[in-house]
């Protein structure tokens, strides 16, 4: 699979003036809608979206700034947009009932639409919740160097000396066995980086993990609060979003399960997809 193949499974919605890339399988009367992680995108998904669409229809939408979406240069990028814009796009499809995956950034995503959920200011309804090695606890995260250097004061500069070879290394330096990734596969999420300057964006959106210390009473209250069932999967041996993270999360969510993925590392579904698509489907 490659980025060309990719992009002609999706189309584009407008979603607030933005154009957003989603891909929409699948027949189920079941929807399944997921949140991807950082720097990639839906294409994370790749692997295993066949797998997926035998129990549901399943939605992912690349977010503002990500892959094939829009990427505006002046624009916040904040997670509480990234939520509304989710929602709007979700409303958009018709979609009222849902089982949420999220993964990595898109936990914190998923946080904030549990907030309004938890307040009843959407309408929609969340069956489950599938949340997949994100630094929701952001006090425990071992971020890497570059994504510190991004967000730092001169993230703009570190944005633009980025380049294949310094993406590739960081991110096979996530996986538990680097040789699950393939030169290949990174090219092809470097490409879907790179596409429509986001380049430009990188710096912009890396502030994201600065959020996620401003709203963490919220986002960790609305976990706490939350009576959705929940199930975590998580990959025991990620480097960014240590397994003691899903520890504490099940001793807060009231309604929970955790499952382990053992000799597995951030990118869980690309790096052990049958076993993922297993858990998240069991």
């Amino acid at each position: 699979m490659n980025s060309t193949d990719w992009e002609k499974r999706g189309r584009f919605i407008s979603i607030n003036n933005h154009s957003v890339f989603v891909i929409d399988e699948g027949s189920s009367s079941e929807t399944l809608v997921i949140l991807h992680g950082y720097p990639t995108s839906s294409f994370d998904y790749y692997k295993i979206l066949p797998k997926l669409t035998e129990k549901y229809r399943v939605i992912i939408h690349d977010h503002v700034g990500f892959g094939f979406s829009d990427k505006p240069q002046n624009y916040s990028y904040s997670l509480i947009d990234q939520a509304t814009i989710a929602l709007e796009l979700w409303e958009k499809l018709g979609i009222k009932k849902v089982t949420l995956l999220a993964h990595d950034y898109g936990t914190s995503v998923a946080t904030e639409i549990l907030a309004r959920h938890n307040n009843n200011e959407i309408d929609l309804e969340i069956d489950n919740l599938i949340l997949c090695n994100g630094s929701m606890h952001i006090e425990l995260a071992q971020m890497r160097t570059i994504q510190n250097l991004l967000k730092g004061r001169f993230g703009k500069y570190v944005a633009m000396l980025t380049n294949f070879t310094i993406f590739s290394k960081n991110l096979r330096n996530v996986y538990f066995d680097k040789s699950k990734v393939t030169k290949d596969e990174l090219r092809q999420m470097w490409q879907q980086l790179e596409y429509n300057n986001g380049k430009k964006v990188m710096y912009l959106i890396s502030r994201y993990n600065n959020e996620r210390y401003t709203h963490w009473n919220r986002w960790i209250g609305a976990l706490k609060e939350t009576q959705i069932p929940t199930k975590l999967v998580w990959a025991e041996n990620d480097p960014v979003a240590v397994k003691e993270m899903a520890e504490l999360l099940t001793t807060e969510i009231p309604n929970n399960e955790l499952f382990w993925l053992e000799n597995c590392g951030h990118f869980s579904m690309l790096e052990c997809p049958n076993k993922w698509a297993e858990l998240v489907l069991k």
